[in-house]
């Protein structure tokens, strides 16, 4: 790896309005490139808009989803990455001919499309497909690789992308202000929201407390400091179809400590330099070197993999419906 200047950004995206949130993605990868960043993150499905899907029917789905990479917001992100000379990084639904559709995680440079991932876990509509495996790529001279929201956090998708050799993961979320049975977790008011020019205090709580950073805290950093990475995190900001969202886009470094952040009640990037100096220093780089694989039969047991998030659905009736945590 070599040093390198990383953006991540949050912004208000509109449901199904891929031009708006396009143009979004345009202006604020102008404002990382002046700061000096090379690559340019933006959240999960933030070109389409993400939650917004859940009740869509597959015909419906289909209609939002795009070819990848032949499809026109992809090939508007190239201009926009060509415009800038960066690598740009953004979020939507891919179809393929066969009629599977994915959720998708594009990267994108000045020379054209550069690789794809679908996450793993999907779980917002049920026609959407899991994504078939892990991606690590070689980009600007370093290893990158990708997990989506929900892929992060299962321990084993973070450590085995680092053992396919990912030194920077991005990890482009849509989370926070989410019900939960969990002590001082549930949504967010969205009156606190719109008023946020004339109260910020109260807003700034919110995000900062158990519904947003509070429970960031108590696994993301884990998942940069136990494999020795850097972890880019990006995440939406303001109304998303039915919740508020805080934004808080980071990036931490190995040791699990917070590189760059944002506590902007605003669309905001900010731009790290991450450095190649503290991925052998970390703890996580020696616990990988630590691991005795002859033990480890239990974790590759067959098993049904059902991914259920902490909160209900709305393609979810109501006898299906349960308590979660």
């Amino acid at each position: 790896m070599r040093e390198i200047r990383v953006a991540t950004a949050q912004f208000e995206n509109r449901d199904n309005d891929p031009a708006f949130n396009l143009g979004r993605i345009h202006d604020l990868t102008r404002t990382a490139v002046e700061q000096g960043a090379e690559i340019v993150s933006f959240h999960e499905g933030c070109i389409p808009g993400y939650t917004w899907v859940q009740p869509l029917s597959y015909q419906l789905l289909a209609d939002v989803a795009e070819p990848v990479p032949d499809g026109p917001s992809v090939k508007r992100l190239v201009k926009i990455a060509q415009e800038f000379s960066t690598i740009v990084m953004a979020g939507l639904f891919e179809i393929e001919p066969d009629g599977r559709i994915y959720n998708c995680y594009v990267t994108v440079g000045p020379d054209g499309f550069i690789t794809k991932f679908r996450k793993l876990h999907p779980f917002v509509n049920p026609h959407l497909t899991p994504g078939e495996g892990y991606n690590v790529i070689d980009l600007l001279g370093c290893k990158v690789g990708f997990l989506i929201c929900y892929d992060n956090n299962l321990c084993e998708n973070v450590r085995l992308t680092t053992m396919l050799g990912a030194e920077i993961i991005f990890m482009p979320h849509v989370t926070c202000g989410l019900p939960s049975p969990m002590p001082g977790r549930g949504k967010i008011d969205r009156q606190l929201w719109e008023n946020r020019h004339q109260d910020p205090v109260r807003l700034r709580q919110e995000f900062n407390g158990p519904k947003g950073r509070e429970w960031l805290m108590k696994w993301l950093p884990a998942r940069a400091w136990e494999n020795g990475i850097y972890a880019v995190f990006s995440n939406p900001i303001g109304w998303d179809y039915d919740t508020v969202k805080p934004g808080l886009s980071m990036i931490l470094d190995p040791f699990g400590e917070v590189l760059v952040e944002t506590n902007s009640l605003e669309d905001s990037v900010v731009v790290g330099l991450l450095t190649p100096d503290k991925l052998e220093l970390s703890s996580g780089h020696r616990y990988i070197n630590a691991r005795r694989p002859e033990l480890y039969d239990k974790l590759v047991e067959p098993q049904e993999s059902v991914t259920m998030p902490g909160w209900t659905m709305e393609h979810e009736n109501e006898s299906g419906s349960q308590q979660r945590s």
